[in-house]
């Protein structure tokens, strides 16, 4: 036998993300495509890391500035769903 109860939970929701690049600010719910493609990095610098040894880094970028950043350089690979179509 399952015995419940009711009970009342508060929770942290994010609300909205703002670039550390740019500025502008993503409201989570209205701008749901936006804030899923956002690039969050968060890491810890090693020895000798030009970040400070054991420094924690971190910061949010939207698609856009990242786009702008490594347009130069990315690389495009293969679609997932391409793959598995293709074995």
């Amino acid at each position: 036998m399952i015995l419940s109860k009711v009970i009342q939970q508060s929770a942290i929701v994010t609300e909205s993300i703002v670039c550390d690049k740019c500025g502008e600010k993503y409201n989570v719910e209205d701008d749901c495509l936006e804030a899923q493609e956002f690039l969050h990095i968060r890491f810890t610098g090693g020895y000798g890391s030009v970040f400070g040894d054991m420094n924690t880094i971190q910061c949010d970028i939207c698609q856009h500035c990242l786009f702008e950043m490594i347009k130069d350089i990315f690389h495009i690979k293969e679609n997932f769903h391409e793959t598995l179509s293709n074995l």
